[in-house]
């Protein structure tokens, strides 16, 4: 039984089962806070808890807080930060500054409001929960009403400075094609950075469950199973069989989709030959440029499980800078 850690449905789990529940929310950060904004933490009436709103140093303070806010059915804005006499207190003395909203489940927080939050979080929309940081009474939005925070999967206070919006984008998706021992290193990397994982290799005996536990395995070639993955813009696509086989026509399929990421095991040599074979297909040099390769940061790294690294560190890096 697979353990439930995902704050909004954790709340409404913990509110069902008939406990007093809270959430905490990051609405605005400054300096070096640990989490970002639209960070959360659910808190019951005994003061238990899951998820964090810092690297551990103000959620003391936070549950006490929630604690009392459950109590009297009221939302709470909390302010921690150097400048504040009760930061050293609370632990807060790295020059990090955060506030974070408090908002009991069942008078702030509508049960029915959450309860269509996490339904639309399961069905992976994207969707915006919005609500003044003074006032309460919670709406939901589709994702398309905050084009670019949904692009940046940035929360945050608009310019009203009244109003917070929590982005609640789909699971990243990472569709890695070849199920190399690379792969194998990559797969639990990707997926404790919030990645849903597909795994695809024409090759049984390499896509194997034995090899990848209970990854999404497709025994296929990719041009069959691949654009019913590529979904949207937060889709990242690694090529990692090293046969052209394999890899160009997954390739291809990627240059034809709107995906944030695309990239190619091999050397200088390797992708300079599978540039030539692609422009000889009629790829143009701007589709072409979207392709990363050779894969992943130049770190040095040799062994399977470095070349992961990179490969994740390159991946966090386009879409977190756009780069």
């Amino acid at each position: 039984m697979t353990m439930k850690t995902d704050p909004p449905e954790l709340a409404l789990d913990w509110h069902c089962a008939g406990r007093g529940v809270a959430l905490a929310t990051v609405v605005q950060t400054w300096g070096s806070a640990p989490r970002q904004a639209g960070s959360q933490m659910v808190i019951d009436a005994t003061g238990a808890m899951a998820g964090s709103v810092s690297g551990g140093c103000v959620e003391g303070a936070v549950v006490t807080e929630a604690v009392e806010a459950i109590a009297n059915g009221q939302q709470r804005l909390l302010h921690f930060g150097v400048s504040d006499d009760d930061a050293f207190a609370v632990g807060l003395a790295c020059g990090g500054e955060i506030k974070v909203l408090v908002e009991p489940v069942g008078t702030v927080i509508p049960l029915e409001t959450l309860r269509e939050l996490v339904a639309r979080r399961a069905r992976g929309e994207a969707v915006a929960y919005v609500t003044g940081l003074h006032s309460g009474g919670p709406e939901l939005r589709s994702g398309d009403a905050f084009p670019e925070r949904f692009r940046r999967d940035q929360s945050g206070i608009e310019v009203d400075a009244k109003t917070f919006v929590c982005v609640h984008n789909p699971p990243l998706r990472l569709v890695i094609v070849g199920a190399v021992h690379i792969a194998q290193c990559l797969v639990p990397m990707a997926q404790a950075c919030g990645y849903n994982i597909s795994v695809i290799d024409p090759r049984p005996a390499f896509a194997s469950p034995d090899r990848f536990g209970d990854v999404d395995l497709h025994d296929a070639w990719p041009q069959d199973v691949l654009a019913q993955m590529m979904r949207d813009g937060r889709t990242a696509v690694v090529t990692l069989a090293h046969d052209p086989k394999i890899d160009d026509p997954a390739i291809m399929a990627a240059l034809q989709a709107d995906v944030f990421y695309i990239g190619c095991l091999g050397s200088k040599r390797t992708h300079a030959k599978r540039l030539a074979r692609l422009t000889q297909a009629g790829w143009d040099t701007a589709q072409l440029t979207r392709i990363h390769g050779p894969v992943g940061l130049p770190i040095g790294g040799r062994q399977p499980a470095e070349i992961a690294i990179s490969i994740m560190a390159e991946l966090t890096q386009v879409l977190r800078k756009g780069t």
